[in-house]
This record gives structure tokens, sequence and C-alpha cells, in this order.
């Protein structure tokens, strides 16, 4: 990227390959021992197809599916979105290493404009599109570094208020669960009313099969959730990363490079040839492409 790195990287994935590597050679010897002193029988479990289809299919578990599809639809068009916000980097919107001028904000607003195009909107394009008519109106630095500050809250703000409907979404996948488990466990509870007139083997196959859907529904919502908690926490960093680069661009290519001419002369009552290091014999229009 067009700015300096201030931090290191923190490597997440091949810390996780470690965590996974530790906890397995931990557990795994552990459970083999464990399962090697226990018998055959008690060790297998029944999932057969019907189990399976009991387990993945219902009507909780069909919407808790609806609900997962539409997040990660969200999520991803916000993840593609925050790579297509990174080409504006590549863009050189702003020239480099020369000192900016008052009277070239200008200029370099309808650079940025062209070299945009119809490949926008971009924040970095709309950040400094909006510090450099802050510097051309005040002509001075410093409420230029105010405007770049509060147009990033900005649009952080506005990032984080347009992941409402994934937050929702992220609350009512493990909900719906639990009302699964509510109807499976009320289904349960009112077959012992009927206990008399239902052969004991009858009541606890019925009573098993409502204890099957309410643990089943729950299973399956909190596996879900788990997935799209992660997902929304990986894109929300995304974006935030992405404010904060542009805030970074802003600062290093624009504010530490801007020459307040006018606000020094007119403080010192000195000519311009006297006070100025700047040669002033280039036109205005040098920064337009």
């Amino acid at each position: 990227m067009a700015f300096s790195a201030t931090s290191r990287p923190t490597r997440e994935w091949p810390l996780l390959i470690l965590a996974l590597a530790l906890v397995c050679a931990i557990c795994i010897p552990l459970w083999q021992y464990h399962r090697a002193s226990l018998s055959e029988e008690a060790t297998s479990l029944p999932w057969t197809t019907e189990r399976l289809a009991r387990l993945l299919l219902g009507p909780e578990q069909i919407a808790c599916y609806c609900c997962f599809s539409w997040a990660l639809f969200i999520l991803a068009g916000r993840y593609l979105e925050v790579r297509r916000q990174k080409a504006a980097f590549r863009l050189e919107l702003l020239p480099p290493g020369q000192v900016i001028l008052v009277e070239d904000a200008r200029d370099l607003q309808r650079r940025i404009d062209d070299r945009v195009g119809r490949r926008g909107p971009f924040i970095l394009a709309n950040m400094l599109r909006l510090a450099l008519g802050k510097f051309a109106t005040s002509k001075s630095s410093r409420d230029v570094a105010d405007v770049v500050r509060t147009q990033a809250e900005v649009e952080l703000s506005r990032l984080v208020s347009s992941m409402s409907t994934v937050h929702y979404l992220a609350w009512a996948i493990p909900a719906i669960g639990f009302l699964g488990t509510v109807r499976g466990l009320a289904g349960s509870l009112t077959l012992g009313n009927q206990l008399d007139e239902l052969a004991m083997e009858q009541f606890m196959k019925q009573a098993t099969g409502h204890l099957n859907v309410a643990f089943d529904c729950t299973l399956v919502a909190l596996a879900l959730s788990l997935v799209v908690m992660f997902m929304l926490h990986t894109v929300q960093r995304e974006e935030e990363s992405l404010v904060i680069d542009c805030q970074q661009y802003a600062l290093e290519h624009l504010v530490s490079r801007l020459y307040e001419s006018e606000t020094e002369e007119e403080s010192v009552g000195l000519p311009v040839d006297m006070t100025s290091p700047l040669p002033r014999t280039q036109e205005k229009g040098r920064f337009l492409p």
C-alpha cells in the first residue's frame, strides 16, 4: 500500500495452526487412551441416515439456514466492497513528493475526480476531496487534519450502522434454535398427561423424539451462529482497517505536505519573494493528469 506501516501484523492464521496442533497433541492421545478402556458398544453411536435427517432438517433448522445464508450473502458483498475500496490506493490520487499549495487544492480535486471516474465512489477519494476543499477555503493544515479525522469517524459510523441487519441475524439464529428447544420440551412434557393411555415403551419413544428435536435445534443454531459471528468480526475488522488506512494515507500524503504560504506571509508582514522558500514559477494545473 502507499503508506508506511507503523507495526508488524499479527500472524493470526499461523497462530491458529499452532494452537490446533498443541491441542490435538495433548487431547487426542488422552481421548484414545480413554476410549480404549471402554467397550466397543459403549463408544458406538447410532448415527444413521434417519438420525442425521432429524438432526439437520426441521422447521427451525430450515429457518436458521435461511438466516445463515442471508447473513453470508451480505457479508460476502461487504468483503468484496472492501477489496474494491482498497484499489483506490493504487490510483495515485495525489502526486508523489511535491509540496501542496493553497492554489493547488482545486486542481487536485479535479485530478481526483478524473482518476476516480466511474470506478467510484471511494472512501479515500471522498476524504481527500473534502480535505482539499477545506484547505482551499481555510488555508490551514490544522483544519484539514480535523476534517480528515471527522470524515474517518463518519465513515466508520456509517459502516457500523449498515451492519445492523447482520447483527440481527446473528442474534436471530440462536433465538430460533431456542424456539425449537422450547417446542421439543413442551411436546415431551405434554406426554406426561397421557402416560396412562400410552404403553411405557411408546411413551419413552415419543418423549425421546421430542427431546431430540429440542437439542438438535439448539445444536444446529449454535453451530451456525459461531460461523456467522466469526465472519462478521472478520469483515468488521477489514472495514475498520480500511478507514484507518485511508486516514493514514491522507495524513502522510496530504496533511504533512501542505504549505500555508499566505498565512505565514500575512502573520510576518513581509513580501512573498522574501518569505516563500518555494519557487513561484509553476503554473496552476500542474497536478492535473
